[in-house]
């Protein structure tokens, strides 16, 4: 039983972990891919610190892991946002366009 646990632990840590190298690499500007790369790596980091604590058993490990998992809940939504900041008032360019595709954005610029 606990191997099933591990192994969907890890397995959606390194979900989270993908998706989080994927919103890096597709979101179009840096307020987006902080917002991806904070949340998804964050998760992920918690999923597979909790895995290596249930695989070891040990007190101290635990205890470690748990520490582990609180200063990045807490560090991680700071550093990003003050990422974002910086970039903001350096003058980084926002994305202009909008969920619904450049069709429909191309033709409400045009009214």
């Amino acid at each position: 039983m606990i191997e099933w646990l591990l192994a969907l632990l890890i397995v959606s840590g390194s979900f989270f972990g993908f998706t989080a190298a994927l919103g890096l690499v597709r979101m179009p500007d840096i307020y987006t891919r902080m917002s991806t790369s904070g949340k998804a790596a964050t998760l992920c980091c918690g999923l597979l610190l909790a895995a290596v604590a249930i695989q070891l058993q040990d007190a101290r490990v635990t205890a470690r892991v748990v520490a582990a998992i609180l200063f990045l809940l807490l560090t991680v939504p700071v550093g990003a946002h003050m990422i974002a900041r910086a970039a903001y008032r350096t003058g980084s360019p926002m994305w202009k366009g909008d969920a619904t595709g450049p069709s429909e954005s191309a033709s409400r610029e045009k009214q």
